[in-house]
Parts: C-alpha cells; sequence; structure tokens
C-alpha cells in the first residue's frame, strides 16, 4: 500500500515539475516577444 503511494507521489511530482518547465518555457517566449515587440 505505501509503495503504490509512493509511485503515485513521484509521478505527481513529475507531472508538477513537467508542466512548471512548460509553464518556464511560456513565459520566456512572451518575455522574449515582449522585449522584441518594445525593442522595436
Amino acid at each position: 500500500m505505501a509503495k503504490e503511494k509512493r509511485e503515485k507521489e513521484v509521478s505527481l511530482v513529475g507531472t508538477l515539475i513537467s508542466v512548471l518547465m512548460i509553464g518556464g518555457i511560456i513565459t520566456l517566449m512572451w518575455f522574449s516577444v515582449y522585449a522584441f515587440y518594445l525593442q522595436r
């Protein structure tokens, strides 16, 4: 029972990390577009 819970937590952490990475990439993209727009 404890092993199954641990695996579920690990998958949850992996999902959280992937979501944060995707969010960070999107934020960087928006920031670069915004900076490019300001420099124009």
